[in-house]
């Protein structure tokens, strides 16, 4: 998504005379045609990243709107009292944009992994943490984030690649049906966020599923379809590259507890760290967190059953 995200600056340029760019001397291969149409509002402010965020919170105190671009726990863990302090109790404009969220960076390591950054971004005040799940969103989510006043983190992976057409990017989106014979219903409801979810759409369990994904944070309200669909199911999958606690597994878990008409059961497939205490590429650490792979499909036959 990274490149979809320069594109999307370059576009939003032209459209907004107070965007800045400040990136932490990272973003090359990508940022730099955003550095020439940036010119003089474009910054490089080097491994200081507290620092970085003190600059944006002041850019954005004096009308700017600035997007503050590094590796994903860089630019939200690293720094994360500036953020608090100087952008989200003021309330300010500053958009944080994380590259590599969840195990992205791979073979470099837990320094460069971030199965937090969700948690410990939405429950910051006035923040709102925005998850593309494919590509096209990105573009999509950039345009809601300069159009925001309050403070925004932007979470890029690798974009999902799907069968199915995917609506404009929401909150909330239903991304397909289960296609199940006539007289068979739904076997589980699936609640996604990003595109680890691309894992169960493109599975043979698929058609046995209806799939929701989430793309905004904090979560404030249901869908009444989802509701409707999980009191039907009695069945409820949640699947995330992030941690179970503060995630998506636990503010839904939340919400639905005043809606609920009976028991059900739920399957929570997230980020467990490192099982085997050994690092490999993305695909490796989804894959011993049963995020995919083998022993994703094992996990779900195994509670559909």
């Amino acid at each position: 998504m990274r490149v979809e995200f320069a594109q999307a600056m370059l576009n939003a340029f032209d459209r907004n005379d107070n965007l800045a760019f400040i990136t932490g001397d990272l973003g090359y291969m990508a940022l730099e045609k955003v550095q020439v149409k940036f010119g003089e509002r474009f910054i490089n402010a080097g491994v200081a990243e507290q620092n970085m965020i003190t600059v944006s919170a002041a850019m954005a105190h004096e009308g700017f709107i600035p997007f503050v671009y590094s590796i994903s726990p860089f630019v939200t863990l690293r720094p994360y009292e500036q953020i608090r302090n100087d952008v989200c109790l003021h309330n300010l404009p500053v958009k944080l944009v994380g590259n590599g969220g969840g195990y992205g960076y791979g073979i470099m390591g837990a320094t460069h992994h971030n199965i937090e950054d969700i948690g410990a971004m939405r429950i910051l005040p006035n923040m709102k943490v925005y998850v593309p799940f494919t590509a096209s969103d990105v573009e999509q989510a950039v345009g809601q984030m300069i159009a925001d006043k309050n403070p925004n983190y932007l979470r890029l992976n690798m974009g999902a690649k799907i069968p199915q057409e995917v609506a404009p990017f929401a909150q909330w989106r239903k991304i397909k049906d289960a296609r199940l014979p006539d007289g068979q219903g739904t076997k589980s409801v699936v609640v996604g966020t990003g595109p680890v979810t691309e894992h169960i759409l493109n599975s043979a369990l698929a058609d046995d599923l209806e799939v929701w994904v989430v793309s905004i944070f904090p979560i404030t309200q249901l869908p009444a379809e989802l509701i409707a669909s999980i009191n039907a199911t009695q069945k409820l999958i949640t699947i995330e590259e992030h941690t179970g606690e503060c995630g998506l597994c636990e503010t839904l878990s939340y919400h639905l507890m005043n809606h609920l008409t009976s028991n059900i059961k739920t399957l929570s497939l997230a980020a467990n760290g490192y099982p085997s205490g050994r690092y490999g590429d993305q695909k490796f650490h989804q894959a011993e967190n049963s995020l995919g792979g083998e022993a994703m499909i094992s996990a779900l036959n195994q509670f559909l059953q």
